[in-house]
């Protein structure tokens, strides 16, 4: 896909919304709470709608854990899939979404923008080492004696014994040429919710999977197979931190792809939760898209000016 040009074209923006876009440490996540963490990062979306063609993806890591206690807890309903869960979640958050946008278009002053949630699926590799190997611990903790009748595997956490499932590479987006057209039709499109429905395929049919796939790389994919200009990954940090938990701990506010590498090989730094989020912006970048930035909820238009998170580019300049 070739990226946006011209100077009547605005460029395409991508947010890749985490969880604590929804739900913050220590709340209980009403549906009060989830719609007013959302109204943080929406309304800032709303006011880059003049410069920007607008992508937005979300997490959905709470939200299916609720769903999962909830069967577990159920036994006069069937239990379903996990990739059922995902689409109900992506149903879910982007209404969610879509309300709090709209509200904050319209408290703007902006002119009629037409808005959509896309269920979505992605492809993954049925034979992704991922699969042979899960690692990706999901929904309610359960006791050693509770665990040992599931009929599912399960692994130990530091709060119990948890479900755990495969978090294979995602491949490509199957919606991605509809969404191309939308953001160029002028919608503000929500999709690849919790990293999207994973499916592999079966001829010319696709089959869904239990797996969960990182909702920043799909995001980083989508960028890339659509064209788009800049991604923001919006998390609950400043960005991308130094020495992360010692007292000489520092925001990185400016990374080139090889530094951005580096910090990946660190054993003190690259690990935990930053480590996918620098790896999606780094497969960006390296995609052609032109910059990446990893940033707080708060600071999302700052982020988008070049004046906030950590910056990552192609190389210094």
């Amino acid at each position: 896909m070739s990226h946006s040009s011209g100077k009547d074209i605005k460029p395409t923006l991508l947010i890749a919304l985490g969880g604590n876009a929804l739900i913050r440490k220590g709340q209980k996540g009403t549906i009060t709470e989830q719609f007013d963490n959302l109204r943080i990062s929406i309304r800032q979306i709303a006011s880059l709608t003049s410069d920007y063609r607008i992508i937005i993806t979300h997490g959905n890591g709470p939200q299916v854990g609720n769903l999962l206690l909830q069967q577990e807890s159920c036994d006069a309903v069937p239990n379903l899939p996990l990739e059922i869960l995902v689409a109900q979640t992506q149903g879910q958050i982007g209404y969610m979404i879509e309300s709090v946008l709209d509200e904050a278009l319209m408290e703007q002053g902006a002119g009629f923008t037409p808005l959509v949630s896309l269920i979505t699926y992605v492809v993954v590799d049925e034979k992704d080492p991922g699969f042979a190997n899960p690692t990706k611990p999901i929904g309610p903790f359960f006791t050693a004696a509770e665990a040992e009748k599931l009929d599912y595997p399960t692994v130990k956490t530091p709060k119990g014994f948890r479900r755990v499932v495969a978090s294979p590479k995602p491949v490509t987006i199957i919606e991605k040429r509809e969404i191309e057209q939308l953001i160029k039709s002028g919608f503000i499109v929500i999709c690849c919710g919790g990293g999207g429905i994973p499916v592999v395929r079966n001829g010319r049919a696709f089959n869904g999977v239990d797996a969960v796939i990182d909702k920043d790389l799909v995001s980083a994919l989508l960028a890339t197979e659509v064209g788009a200009d800049l991604l923001v990954i919006a998390t609950d940090v400043d960005g991308v931190l130094a020495d992360f938990n010692t007292p000489d701990q520092r925001l990185i506010s400016r990374m080139n792809v090889g530094e951005a590498e580096n910090f990946l090989h660190n054993d003190k730094s690259g690990k935990g939760s930053m480590g996918p989020k620098v790896a999606a912006a780094m497969q960006f970048i390296q995609g052609g898209g032109k910059r990446a930035v990893i940033t707080s909820i708060k600071a999302i238009c700052d982020s988008v000016q070049g004046t906030a998170g950590t910056q990552i580019i192609r190389t210094e300049q």
